[in-house]
């Protein structure tokens, strides 16, 4: 009986361990997946035709949301 439950705590160490590498293995993610907007903006701005569009909305979203931050000042 002793041994099924240290292999039982044992199993449950591995699996918090294994919960921690998958939330950090996540954020890692996250971070790459911004890294890569970055990049990919970057790249249209300096002269690439495959991103422009989605360079342009974004660069459009930006406006919209300082002229909302202008407009919150203002009042």
């Amino acid at each position: 009986m002793k041994i099924l439950k240290e292999e039982n705590q044992d199993l449950k160490n591995k699996l918090i361990r294994s919960a921690n590498i998958i939330q950090t293995q996540s954020r890692e993610i996250e971070a790459l997946k911004m890294q890569y907007e970055a990049l990919k903006m970057a790249n249209s701005l300096l002269g690439s035709d495959e991103n422009k569009r989605d360079t342009k909305l974004k660069i459009n979203s930006l406006i919209r949301e300082i002229d909302y931050c202008i407009a919150q000042l203002s009042d």
